[in-house]
């Protein structure tokens, strides 16, 4: 009654909102004006995400006073981003001079809140949009009524509901299909292959007629059919999802009911026992089907003897069940149950091969003679082996040498740089081949290495060449420095604008100079990568170091430290480095706290309360999010990588969800896959089923989960607060 929604556009492909005439305007509650406000800013955004707005405030018949208020209002309540406000002022000599007054001694407080134009008459509304997407009441020409526009909607928004219900259907048939328990019985199985395979074809039936139905009653009325066929698209993209859903569905009974047939034949044959040579085996068996070839082989040495054994082998086979002497392929589409069978199956055709061999030349018997003496075997003392013996000293000798000696020439390195490019950047000889933006950007290029430089020189070379006589000191000397390391954690977060800043610039006169200067055979690009490489290499010397020092010596914990201590820091440089290229996070990430975990997970998202979105109802194949672990809060995010020619291939992630810890519980074992767990945010309102690649990454991620949220409740515990969060489930079941 108060406001529509043209098909018409203004410039930048604006939106153009109307709120006609309507004298009780002022009298519209909050509620119903925002509600309004947002439905219509709605449509279009779902369309085209940012999409700008225009209102046209025809308030020709109205007064000062009515349009003060409607700005006030459209102000507070305006969901979108709005563009312009084109407001045509009353017609009548009095109020359009009130209006003018009022609104010269108002426009300050509006045009801070949006831009407003006062216009005089339809004519000047043409200045600012073309009269093709105007209506014919403000003198343009687009065909538009607003009584048809409402319409369908109405049946737009029928379908949407339908199309909502639909998923709910296909979700609620899903869950059920997901939390079925097999039964062990093959009947059983044939029979909910049966009236699952029903249930199917019927919801699919039904759904077909339902949506038959709904686009029968739709009028002739071509302006939205591109959001007709959006939905319909929907409706096909969740129907062949389920589609897929139930196929899978469907293979796993198929396949359980041929396992199940399958032991059932292999208890039948279980019991059957076979004698050959009077000696009683078990055909299942493999220690009884080794025993009889070895018999067979020490039995028979002569050629006779080992024809008489390939017989006996041969009528072996004959008589085992066949699926002994089946192909693998059977075997291998039941599983790793079998595998002995086929291993016996290789042993036998093995000991043919020998027993045809023998057969085939004329071999004497074998004669036992007693044994001759030996010189008695070298006792294997720990003395000799390489961890503990004099050759272990001597390895951890050279690595504590390469330790040393590699880490002068890394500080050699890093000075050759600091003096070579960085330094030459304020040669002024050399000024005429620097590009003048680089100049001030090389904080950017070079990053924090000065401070690098001088730790390394200054402190740790001193103290790993006090420990060239002391060895056992090295671990605690890494320990000891353990803070220090933390440099080179803003040094790789830097790292990704280094590259770009040098991609960029790599061609440059200037840097070609400093490298003939300092006889490089590398470019600067590698010299820049070599602290990372360092703090790589670090982990990789304390593992020798480790693999030649005796357990339990001096020195010994310390060095499992220092390698524990390095790993950490290599986990916490990577977690920062993919931590700076998230994108679209409205806030400062350093407020979270530490980023203790990250990495990627297949997620499906529910709402257990309040509404769902129609594409999460109907998502049965997860989303692929990016997870990073703050102390104060988890984000979800979308992992994207750029392609092709010259297309930067470093990742960057696309911010989605941010959960905050304080409201965030966890449920550590979820039925049907012990790789799953579920993320629930505030009290189950939204729940997050988590799929890690493997069982391993899942333990880490809920000890850092159990750890952070029993914190949490610690200090609860501590501030005298009763509600807690934390939540562990040992078994639940959620699809």
């Amino acid at each position: 009654r108060y406001s529509s929604l043209f098909c018409g556009r203004g410039e930048d492909s604006s939106v153009i909102i109307t709120l006609p005439e309507y004298s009780a305007f002022s009298d519209i509650p909050e509620e119903s004006l925002a509600k309004v406000l947002t439905y219509l800013t709605l449509i279009p955004r779902a369309r085209q995400p940012g999409v700008k707005f225009i209102i046209i405030l025809d308030r020709r018949l109205d007064t000062w006073t009515s349009i003060k208020t409607a700005l006030a209002r459209i102000a507070a309540s305006f969901p979108g981003n709005l563009h312009l406000v084109l407001v045509l002022r009353p017609t009548s000599f009095f109020q359009r001079t009130v209006t003018d007054l009022g609104f010269r001694f108002s426009q300050e407080d509006f045009m801070l809140k949006m831009p407003v134009v006062m216009l005089s008459s339809v004519t000047d509304l043409l200045r600012y949009i073309d009269e093709n997407q105007l209506t014919s009441e403000f003198g343009g020409t687009l065909d538009y009524c607003h009584s048809d526009w409402i319409v369908l909607r109405t049946v737009i928004e029928s379908f949407a509901v339908t199309v909502k219900d639909i998923a709910q259907m296909l979700q609620a048939f899903g869950t059920e299909l997901a939390e079925t328990e097999l039964p062990d019985e093959g009947t059983a199985i044939v029979h909910l292959l049966s009236t699952h395979t029903d249930k199917y074809k019927k919801l699919k039936r039904d759904n077909h007629t339902t949506v038959c139905l709904n686009v029968i009653e739709w009028p002739s009325i071509t302006t939205s059919l591109s959001l007709v066929f959006r939905l319909l698209a929907q409706l096909r993209d969740m129907e062949s999802a389920f589609d897929g859903f139930f196929e899978k569905h469907h293979l796993k009974l198929q396949q359980y009911l041929q396992l199940l047939r399958y032991e059932h034949s292999f208890q039948e044959v279980r019991p059957t026992l076979y004698i050959v040579d009077g000696l009683l085996i078990n055909c299942w068996c493999d220690d009884g089907a080794y025993l009889l070839a070895q018999q067979l082989v020490e039995k028979f040495q002569s050629k006779e003897g080992a024809q008489a054994a390939l017989k006996d082998i041969d009528r072996f086979l004959e008589g085992a069940p066949s699926l002994l002497n089946s192909g693998p392929d059977l075997l291998v589409q039941i599983g790793k149950t079998f595998e002995k069978h086929t291993a016996v199956q290789e042993m036998i055709h093995n000991r043919q091969v020998c027993l045809r061999k023998l057969a085939d030349k004329h071999v004497r018997p074998i004669q036992l003679v007693a044994p001759r003496p030996e010189n008695p075997p070298r006792s294997k003392s720990p003395l000799f082996s390489p961890k503990h013996g004099p050759l272990a000293l001597c390895l951890h000798s050279h690595v504590m040498r390469e330790l040393i000696e590699t880490e002068r020439v890394y500080v050699e390195e890093l000075l050759s740089v600091l003096l070579g490019y960085r330094g030459e950047m304020e040669n002024p000889g050399l000024s005429g081949l620097l590009p003048p933006i680089l100049q001030s950007k090389k904080d950017i290029l070079f990053g924090n290495m000065p401070e690098i430089y001088n730790f390394h020189s200054r402190v740790f070379l001193q103290d790993l060449e006090g420990c060239l006589e002391t060895p056992e000191g090295v671990g605690a000397c890494f320990l000891e420095r353990k803070e220090n390391f933390q440099v080179y954690e803003c040094y790789c977060q830097n790292k990704s604008r280094s590259e770009s800043l040098w991609r960029q610039f790599s061609d440059c006169a200037f840097f070609q100079e400093c490298q003939k200067k300092l006889e490089h055979k590398l470019g600067l690009d590698s010299y820049l990568l070599k602290p990372v490489q360092r703090l790589t290499k670090y982990q990789l010397l304390l593992k020798e170091l480790l693999k030649y020092s005796p357990g339990g010596c001096e020195g010994t914990s310390e060095l499992q430290g220092a390698l524990a201590a390095m790993l950490d820091l290599l986990k916490s440089v990577n977690d920062s480095m993919h931590q700076i290229a998230i994108t679209g996070y409205q806030g400062e990430l350093s407020d979270l706290g530490r980023v203790l975990m990250q990495g990627s997970f297949s997620v499906w998202i529910s709402h257990k309360k309040g509404p769902t979105r129609m594409k999460e109802l109907a998502r049965f194949k997860p989303m692929q999010r990016h997870l990073f672990l703050y102390e104060r809060a988890l984000l979800f995010c979308k992992r994207r990588e750029e392609h092709g020619e010259g297309a930067d291939k470093t990742p960057s992630y696309s911010f989605k969800h941010c959960l905050k810890m304080s409201a965030v519980g966890i449920t550590e074992n979820v039925k049907g896959d012990v790789k799953k767990f579920e993320i629930w945010y505030s009290g189950r309102e939204e729940v997050y089923l988590v799929q890690a690649p493997t069982v391993e990454v899942k333990m880490a991620w809920l000890n850092d989960l159990r750890r952070i949220l029993t914190n949490q409740q610690k200090l609860l515990k501590g501030l005298d607060v009763t509600h807690i969060t934390l939540q562990s489930t040992p078994n639940k079941e959620l699809v």
